[in-house]
């Protein structure tokens, strides 16, 4: 059997004309919302659901396009565009009762709470990032040689077709690819959660590819439109990176300030996935983010 969270039930919630998310959800109390990254599923958050779950209801969905939740055609620009992937998340948390809640994204995640945190203040109560830029800023921030760490980035940013066809043609390899390299302490995934995220890739490679074809071209319209207006997030903030900016030459705290006044900056020690490799220090993170 494919590996679950430990006490939490399982939900299937409708959140769009024809898209239902996976959703786990345990616990009392204040929620909050955790959204995974790429290549994963829900899983990732095992370890910090299970901590935050004593003392907050929480809700780990699987994000469109991803795991168990569904994974619409890419029919235009805006089907996975981090300004409905963002919607799905509200109108999830609105179904399950909490009209106002705190929400923490890892990577792909990351970028849909974000624009979450845009798009929907009076719902988004605290917001954490984790080990990403906004869209705008890290293309931006990507190049020369150094950014060659990115190639995914740029290959799924093609025209639909070719893309998918090279990643399918070798899925294992290419989402395995990205939990080895991210990966300091490859003993933080196990070999049945390895499983899962492949299996779960595998199925998924239009959807996934659609999720990166939107953040090269409408995300970035978007993030640029709220940067032109203004626009800033006004709850409280926490971003938890690696410090990719020495490799890659940016300020991410200066990059991150700009849209967030109320921020809490730090960069870790561990690998990509954060959440696995070091949840204690991902969780303490989002319970001291929750007081501010």
């Amino acid at each position: 059997m494919a590996p679950v969270l430990p006490g939490f039930d399982y939900l299937r919630v409708p959140v769009a004309d024809g898209v239902s998310l996976n959703a786990a959800v345990a616990g009392s109390g204040s929620p909050i919302v955790l959204l995974h990254g790429f290549p994963q599923t829900h899983l990732m958050w095992r370890h910090v659901a299970a901590d935050l779950a004593d003392g907050h209801t929480v809700i780990c969905p699987d994000l469109r396009g991803y795991g168990d939740s569904d994974k619409p055609a890419e029919a235009g620009r805006e089907t996975y565009s981090k300004r409905t992937m963002a919607a799905d998340v509200v109108a999830l948390a609105r179904a399950l009762g909490h009209e106002r809640f705190a929400l923490a994204g890892h990577d792909r995640g990351a970028l849909v709470a974000f624009r979450a945190g845009l798009d929907h203040p009076a719902a988004v109560s605290h917001l954490a990032c984790l080990d990403v830029l906004p869209t705008l800023d890290m293309w931006e921030v990507m190049h020369g040689a150094a950014a060659a760490v990115g190639f995914h980035l740029h290959l799924m940013a093609q025209p639909p077709g070719l893309p998918e066809r090279m990643i399918d043609a070798s899925a294992d390899a290419f989402f395995g690819h990205f939990l080895d390299l991210w990966t300091l302490d490859r003993g933080a995934i196990p070999g049945d959660v390895r499983a899962a995220y492949l299996h779960a890739c595998r199925a998924a490679v239009p959807s996934i590819v659609a999720d990166y074809r939107a953040s090269a071209g409408i995300d970035v319209d978007h993030d640029r439109a709220d940067r032109e207006a203004g626009n800033r997030l006004r709850m409280p903030v926490t971003v938890l990176q690696q410090d990719w900016g020495a490799e890659l030459g940016y300020d991410a705290a200066a990059l991150w300030g700009a849209w967030a006044p109320d921020l809490v900056h730090s960069t870790v020690a561990c690998g990509h996935f954060m959440a696995e490799e070091a949840p204690a220090v991902v969780a303490g993170a989002l319970r001291a983010l929750l007081t501010r």
